[in-house]
């Protein structure tokens, strides 16, 4: 298949896909951390999503897809998240400049959700209802894969079935407490704690590799 992984600069994904044989391609309008630029897009996903594209990988490579097979996204979630309501509503009065971008990245949510692709995954944690993004198909957390952690997650999946729990082990942290991410500070903490767990990733690519 011919999959491209969205808003994804860890690749580690995209690799979960090339181990089984998969053309798959991270893409952000960061620089990959996976270390095989190869594979990577450092540019805005959002032209590429309905195929018939061009684009050039970080090795300088041009190439062409007329359709994606699979589109598996992990678009920001800075204004959508749960998480940030309080800021929302700071003070009991709406934040108009954190609303508005709420809005943008509900669109752009939107753009990835109904792209001309028959198999499509999108990951956010949950989201703000105030936005009106669409019911979410699964709830996964990473325990579910072998990571003790609590980090409830949602995913929205068109064409593809439910990703199957690997590992189930019982929870010993909560995502804020767990070693990996609460030892992680500076001007990366966010984009660290946001990367895909592997063992995620590895059930992703099991599930619909």
């Amino acid at each position: 298949m011919k999959i491209l992984v969205a808003c994804e600069e860890s690749q580690r994904v995209c690799k979960a896909f090339r181990k089984r044989g998969h053309e798959a391609y991270s893409c952000d309008i960061v620089f990959c951390s996976g270390k095989e630029p190869q594979w990577h897009i450092w540019s805005n996903v959002t032209p590429l999503l309905n195929g018939n594209c061009d684009f050039r990988t970080c090795d300088s490579v041009v190439h062409h897809v007329d359709k994606w097979d699979m589109i598996i996204a992990f678009p920001p979630c800075t204004y959508l998240s749960k998480a940030g309501s309080s800021l929302l509503y700071k003070g009991g009065q709406l934040n108009e400049e954190r609303f508005n971008l709420g809005q943008q990245a509900a669109e752009f949510f939107m753009s990835i959700y109904n792209a001309d692709c028959p198999k499509i995954c999108i990951e956010n944690p949950v989201p703000i209802k105030i936005f009106g993004l669409p019911k979410h198909t699964q709830e996964i957390e990473p325990y579910y894969f072998g990571v003790p952690v609590t980090k409830k997650t949602y995913l929205w999946l068109k064409g593809v079935p439910f990703v199957c729990p690997t590992n189930v082990v019982e929870p010993t942290y909560t995502f804020t407490t767990y070693p990996q991410f609460k030892n992680s500070f500076g001007k990366y903490r966010q984009r660290n704690r946001s990367k895909t767990f592997e063992e995620v990733a590895e059930a992703m690519a099991l599930s619909w590799g």
